[in-house]
């Protein structure tokens, strides 16, 4: 069996994993990233659409009240490499960054491959080795890390020793890209409790056949609320969406699938705001300017200037009123129906798609188990956490790349100061 010894393994060439290791290697640390696939950052590659929201421009305090899903534990790792120093970071390496709506960030070229190439520069010139082989098991002696066994691409066996191991291997989500849950087995054979995994930041299933009589039809600028079975008003939000196949998707329905966590007990309902500049009555008045223009026309034929072609047979079945009815025969109530519609249409949820779907996994190792001040397990001496293996997740904005940063940084400061 090959043996080969470092300061510091790293389980993962994501995000998370290739800052950490960064970061070692700069203060003279030797540090080897395991790597399975053939490339490091597959994922950081396509997120944001291609474009890399890398962090939000914002304090530490919105960061956590970012993070819905252990956000106390954290505290110390954002406070430690805020989004400013994530910013400067990557100037640094000579990528751009720009601030849009929301105080999200991205690189002015607007390509997450630059962020990519930089993070893999970063690596390489301060001699950080990648072995394309996958983790199998951490090994460890009298409750300290002492390496990790692996198979290489040609199927043999062989051993990286290493007092300290990193597992930054990411959650479930896209796992062509390397994340299908290999961190969860190595930390559960070492004692560690794993948070079941599920779907956040992901598509939602609609019930019904609306959606999907409307799939590829796009809506900005609209409003959007999500209330649970009780009524209770838990989410809204204004933006963008789409309505496919099976339900609906898009960033304001990726956003607002991270506040419905249980679909066991729970069930909840959206309500797309179609008309969000007009209040009911400036939007009443509006209606009646139109059913005046159209109004010696079939219904079904007067909602032109007012929805999109695909989503007005909808609109028109919804209403209750017969698509054949003459526009000046409708009455009051009619009307009111079609304004209530307008101002708030229902989407019954009935579920979020696979978690293979997702942007991001909410779950993981259990954050009672990791010390917040560090990211090393309080376990197992010597192995540390990083990134999204952690039951850690986020809104969307650039807050979940923020954690793979700030944990990332914090658990190299903290072998750096044990070596």
């Amino acid at each position: 069996m090959r043996s080969t010894s470092s300061d510091l393994v790293v389980i993962g060439g994501g995000a998370a994993g290739m800052m950490a290791a960064g970061l070692s290697a700069r203060c003279g640390l030797s540090v080897t990233i395991l790597e399975k696939t053939r490339y490091t950052c597959r994922k950081l590659g396509i997120t944001g659409k291609g474009r890399c929201n890398l962090t939000n421009n914002t304090s530490v305090r919105e960061v956590i009240a970012n993070i819905p899903r252990n956000g106390k534990f954290m505290y110390s790792a954002v406070t430690a490499f805020p989004p400013r120093m994530v910013m400067e970071f990557f100037e640094s390496l000579g990528v751009p960054l720009k601030t849009e709506r929301g105080n999200r960030v991205f690189p002015v070229s607007d390509r997450a491959g630059d962020v990519v190439e930089a993070l893999r520069a970063f690596c390489r010139d301060n001699g950080v080795r990648v072995a394309h082989a996958r983790a199998e098991h951490i090994l460890t002696e009298a409750g300290r890390v002492t390496g990790v066994s692996c198979v290489d691409g040609d199927g043999k066996t062989c051993r990286f020793s290493s007092g300290n191991v990193l597992i930054a291997t990411g959650g479930l989500s896209y796992p062509v890209t390397g994340s299908d849950g290999d961190g969860y087995k190595m930390a559960r054979e070492l004692g560690h409790t794993v948070v079941p995994a599920r779907a956040s930041l992901v598509p939602l299933e609609a019930e019904g056949g609306e959606c999907a009589r409307m799939q590829g039809f796009s809506l900005k600028n609209v409003g959007l609320k999500v209330v649970d079975k009780s009524g209770k008003r838990i989410y809204e939000d204004f933006g963008e969406m789409l309505f496919t196949h099976f339900g609906v998707s898009g960033p304001m329905i990726l956003s607002a699938s991270a506040h419905m966590r249980d679909f066991e007990n729970n069930s909840y309902t959206i309500y797309i705001d179609l008309k969000p500049a007009l209040d009911e009555e400036t939007l009443d008045r509006r209606l009646l300017r139109d059913f005046e223009k159209y109004r010696n026309r079939d219904f079904r034929n007067a909602l032109a200037d007012l929805a999109g072609a695909g989503m007005i047979p909808v609109l028109v079945e919804m209403s209750g009123i017969p698509p054949e009815t003459k526009v000046n025969s409708i009455t009051r109530e009619q009307r009111r129906r079609l304004l209530a519609l307008f101002k708030a249409f229902p989407v019954k949820i009935t579920g979020a798609r696979p978690v293979e779907e997702a942007i991001i996994t909410s779950g993981g190792v259990d954050t009672r188990e990791i010390d917040p001040r560090t990211m090393e397990s309080k376990l197992v001496r010597g192995l540390y956490f990083a990134g999204e293996v952690i039951d850690v997740d986020a809104y969307t904005g650039g807050f979940n790349l923020q954690i793979a940063w700030s944990t990332a940084y914090l658990a190299a400061r903290s072998v750096r100061k044990e070596e």
